[in-house]
């Protein structure tokens, strides 16, 4: 057995969920429920519990959820905390509230709350999620390793080397070449980069069409040589 506070603020919503854990989860006892901040903190100095079924959006406020989390994740290490959440489409908030320190996400959608989830949490499991944020997750997963691939594959194809790259995303990041010539490790004056400019633009552009930085750089983030997402500039 293991002692459960949930954490909702609609009512509805908190009987689904204690309808789910009775006829589902057996081993959890629910020692209390919070439909609010205040509520909440003062259920917990009364009763430490062993899990937190968190909902992140209470009183219409998605903030408000992370801090419990983070909070709680600091004041009580041992205790874990399963975020229970309608926030489906809102990305920023997963890694909030994951950052805050949160087991895992359960999205209300799709397989909702289970026994297995519950108790991989239990057990130690870090990172729980449903099958619908898992499916987000892999989604984006592939997004990056093939994007990662195709920026691989045209680094070869149009011959591009470290310089090359690191020229072309200092330009898209506003840099000018005299900005460019004093970063560490480019060991090129203004007129070596103008003339690897021009080298840049034959490869890019076969047909021999004369352009422009803004053009070079616009086509580089199009064929992938540069990742647009990742745009950082070198430390130095």
């Amino acid at each position: 057995m293991f002692k459960l506070i949930i954490v909702e603020d609609v009512p509805l919503e908190l009987k689904g969920t204690e309808g789910i854990i009775r006829n589902e989860i057996p081993e959890a006892e629910v020692i209390g429920t919070a439909d609010n901040e205040a509520s909440y903190w003062k259920l917990i100095k009364q009763q430490q519990p062993d899990l937190v079924l968190l909902d992140l959006g209470l009183g219409g406020s998605t903030t408000v959820g992370v801090e419990i989390c983070r909070q709680t994740k600091e004041m009580y290490k041992q205790v874990k905390i399963l975020i229970f959440t309608g926030e489906i489409l809102n990305e920023k908030l997963w890694v909030d509230v994951l950052d805050a320190g949160a087991d895992g996400i359960i999205l209300k959608s799709g397989e909702l709350l289970t026994r297995r989830d519950v108790m991989a949490v239990m057990e130690g499991k870090q990172l729980v999620f449903n099958e619908p944020i898992l499916q987000k997750i892999v989604e984006r997963f592939k997004r990056v390793v093939s994007s990662q691939l195709s920026r691989q594959e045209a680094l070869i194809d149009y011959e591009i080397d470290e310089y090359d790259e690191r020229f072309l995303r200092h330009l898209a990041l506003g840099y000018t070449k005299e900005q460019i010539t004093n970063l560490r490790g480019m060991p090129f004056g203004v007129k070596s980069l103008e003339k690897r400019q021009n080298e840049l633009v034959k490869k890019l552009f076969p047909g021999g069409e004369s352009v422009n930085a803004t053009r070079l750089v616009v086509r580089a983030i199009e064929l992938g040589i540069i990742d647009i997402e990742n745009l950082m500039p070198d430390n130095d």
